[in-house]
């Protein structure tokens, strides 16, 4: 069976590897986790690239926006790198306040309007199938009612993660900022413009979404799993293979969440990198794997991207 049939259409690998920090924030229900006390050194962890040229460095380090509690990552070389750095660049600005304006606008934004429930827009079969991926969860059917499709498929990718461990709060976007301390920050993204990517989908698109997440909803955790274990062990090229395979169903999605994006960003690294010091750049791992990754992107302004971990 092919992974793209286990694992529900983008919402899952790209809630927790390339898309917005926002989705997680969304879901939050901790305060930011505790930094890990102890460093592994070694050339092995979570891949770490570097673009550097006289008087300029740029690290990119991929993360993952939620992730088991009290799994360790965190290692001396990432801390090294960071430690260095005089700037932290994360898809958003990682603070309370924007914690709860994701909440606050995924909650605006993911509501239908007033008089159509969700249920009202899916037929017979589709119901059914929805209404038992519920019961599963211990979910009342009428509990997503006011959702747009958009969000409820995504709310359905994290409770059964979040029921088994995961957490928002030990998303490594969080720890990099905790990490960071008093460190000058800035974002490459808004929270209007991540949660907007979902939002502006067609309906059809939406409730496409929606029900491949429920097609899969028993196997995400497994699948989450697997690539998590990818992640940590930067095996960057595995992550990339299960990503695009999954993204094939979706190329709108796939354009909107990922490559437009990375084009973005690496246009934002080659402004950059005219000014001298060192950044540390952290994204959703899923941006740095695979075929028009940033790394692709970089290319076209003559930067290389050196895998140094």
């Amino acid at each position: 069976m092919k992974i793209a049939q286990l694992l529900p259409t983008a919402v899952a690998s790209l809630a927790l590897f390339a898309a917005s920090p926002a989705l997680a924030d969304a879901h939050m229900e901790a305060p930011t986790a505790s930094a890990e006390a102890v460093l592994p050194a070694g050339p092995e962890g979570p891949a770490l690239w570097r673009v550097s040229d006289e008087d300029t460095t740029i690290y990119l380090f991929g993360t993952v926006h939620i992730l088991p509690k009290e799994l360790q990552w965190y290692d001396a070389e990432i801390d090294a790198a960071l430690s260095s750095s005089d700037l932290v660049v994360t898809e958003l600005i990682e603070s309370p306040e924007s914690e709860a304006k994701s909440q606050q606008l995924a909650m605006q934004m993911g509501m239908l309007e007033p008089g159509t429930t969700l249920r009202s827009l899916l037929n017979e079969e589709q119901t059914a199938q929805y209404e038992a991926a519920l019961a599963g969860l211990g979910v009342p059917e009428a509990a997503f009612d006011p959702f747009k499709p958009w969000m409820a498929s995504v709310t359905l990718t994290f409770l059964p993660l979040m029921a088994n461990g995961y957490d928002p709060a030990s998303g490594v976007d969080k720890v990099i900022i905790a990490k960071a301390g008093d460190t000058s920050k800035d974002a490459l993204e808004t929270v209007e413009y991540q949660l907007g990517i979902f939002d502006t989908l067609p309906q059809d698109e939406q409730l496409k979404l929606l029900m491949s997440t429920v097609e899969g909803i028993d196997e995400v955790k497994t699948m989450i799993d697997s690539m998590v274990a990818s992640w940590i062990k930067g095996d960057a090229e595995g992550l990339a293979e299960t990503m695009n395979e999954s993204m094939s169903e979706s190329p709108k999605l796939a354009e909107l969440l990922l490559y437009k994006r990375n084009a973005n960003w690496a246009e934002w690294i080659d402004a950059r990198m005219e000014v001298p010091g060192t950044v540390f750049i952290a994204v959703g791992a899923g941006h740095l794997a695979g075929e028009m990754s940033v790394q692709d992107y970089l290319t076209k302004y003559d930067l290389t991207a050196e895998r140094i971990q």
